[in-house]
């Protein structure tokens, strides 16, 4: 049966719509189910085990520091790793022999115990300083016992043959008026190279600081 122009251009039309319907219906499913397979899966509960590898599985390999191109920062400094940690030692011994005292010692028996440890211009400095008439005498008349302790918290400053350490210093300190527990931070400089280092002065650490 011929059909007109009109009824030709129904069919192909309903024609059209049908093939979309059915395209729809044989495609969409199939990327849904696929969409779906693809999200990960949620964590496992406490109550769920999780598999183990396979044992064929090769283990994860893992990258040492020399192959992530890591970068030897003491060879901008002036000093290696192992000077840095004898001039921190040297500060820190300082700082605990510095809070260290007793009201039996005499300014040499105090300062004697730095030996080697500070440089003669410092140890002229602190034996002046220990035998001020003034504080030896509180000293004295309250029989004050102290016992340091000493952290360094920062770096704050270094050169060629210097280095500034920011440290705190902590006394437990027994007079006849009972026992007390203060700290104070300190700027202490140290000089030298290689393993060999001598503080050569100490100040507190908000001195010249804004």
């Amino acid at each position: 049966m011929d059909l007109s122009p009109g009824q030709q251009k129904a069919v192909f039309a309903l024609v059209v719509i049908v093939l979309a319907a059915l395209g729809y219906w044989l495609i969409v499913p199939k990327v849904s189910h696929s969409h779906a397979q693809a999200q990960p899966s949620p964590n496992p509960s406490a109550s769920q085990s999780v598999p183990s590898p396979p044992a064929s599985s090769s283990p994860a390999a893992t990258t040492s520091p020399a192959s992530t191109g890591g970068v030897d920062i003491y060879s901008w400094l002036p000093f290696d790793q192992q000077g840095l940690a004898a001039a921190a030692a040297v500060t820190e011994k300082f700082l605990v022999d510095y809070n260290t005292y007793s009201y039996t010692e005499s300014a040499a028996a105090f300062v004697g115990r730095m030996n080697g440890l500070i440089t003669t211009q410092l140890a002229s400095t602190l034996r002046g300083l220990y035998a001020q008439p003034g504080v030896a005498k509180l000293r004295t008349d309250q029989r004050q016992v102290s016992t340091g302790t000493a952290v360094i918290n920062s770096i704050r400053a270094f050169g060629a043959s210097s280095l500034t350490f920011v440290a705190t210093g902590t006394q437990h300190l027994t007079t006849t008026k009972g026992t007390s527990n203060g700290s104070a931070q300190y700027a202490i400089t140290v000089t030298g190279s290689g393993t060999s280092w001598q503080v050569d002065n100490i100040e507190l650490s908000s001195v010249g600081q804004s």
